[in-house]
């Protein structure tokens, strides 16, 4: 070894390395594309069920219709269990005015309008303030009318791919308020099968999946802890 190379050996090091070439990631993405086109139907499934929760129908004593974004099929689905006498009761969420303890006129006036297309006969309005998170804190709203009213056990009607996440929150706040909890996810064109067939339902998919990690992960742990 030359007398140079003994002292440049403490300021520098020789380093092999090994590249993969254009050919080589290329065809590692072929084969990512090809893995996912054949998977298709097993994860899109998975995805759009672990966002649905698990359909509990028993006779309660009341009904709650989730209206935090008016759908008519949620109303038709409420009066269709109103009607088999599930529950003699049925409440529906509209948005609370300046006044908390009153609606929004407009609010109310669509909910009044679907519940009556949909043949939903005499439903209670409780008005909901939108605080965030929305969710919870209309949990804890909805519990304070419910105990309030003597009320033990509830039917909760929702949006198909919202009701995991209306699931988790009602369950948390209404469980140690010894309130049972039912329910029932609501489905239009979109549904676990086919939601990646439009931008409209990958995209409403990403966001219920979104939140639900949200309330799951920050919003009910941070409550708790």
């Amino acid at each position: 070894m030359s007398q140079g190379s003994k002292w440049q050996r403490h300021f520098f090091y020789r380093k092999e390395s090994i590249k993969t070439t254009w050919k080589f990631r290329l065809a590692l993405l072929l084969l990512g594309m090809l893995l996912v086109s054949v998977t298709h139907g097993f994860w899109m499934l998975r995805i759009g069920q672990s966002l649905v929760c698990a359909e509990r129908i028993r006779p309660s004593d009341i009904i709650l219709v989730e209206n935090f974004t008016p759908d008519y099929l949620v109303f038709e689905h409420a009066a269709a269990l109103h009607k088999a006498g599930f529950a003699a009761r049925v409440l529906v969420t509209t948005e609370a005015s300046r006044d908390p303890e009153s609606a929004a006129p407009v609010s109310q006036g669509i909910a009044e309008l679907m519940s009556r297309v949909a043949r939903l006969q005499n439903p209670a309005i409780i008005p909901i303030q939108i605080i965030e998170p929305i969710s919870l804190n209309a949990a804890y709203q909805i519990r304070d009318f419910l105990t309030k009213e003597h009320l033990r056990s509830v039917i909760v009607v929702t949006d198909g791919f919202r009701s995991k996440r209306s699931s988790l929150v009602y369950h948390t706040v209404l469980d140690p308020a010894g309130i049972k909890v039912g329910c029932m996810p609501v489905f239009g064109q979109q549904t676990p099968k086919n939601w990646t067939a439009t931008w409209h339902g990958i995209e409403d998919v990403t966001k219920q999946l979104l939140k639900l990690q949200y309330y799951r992960f920050y919003v009910l742990w941070t409550r708790s802890a």
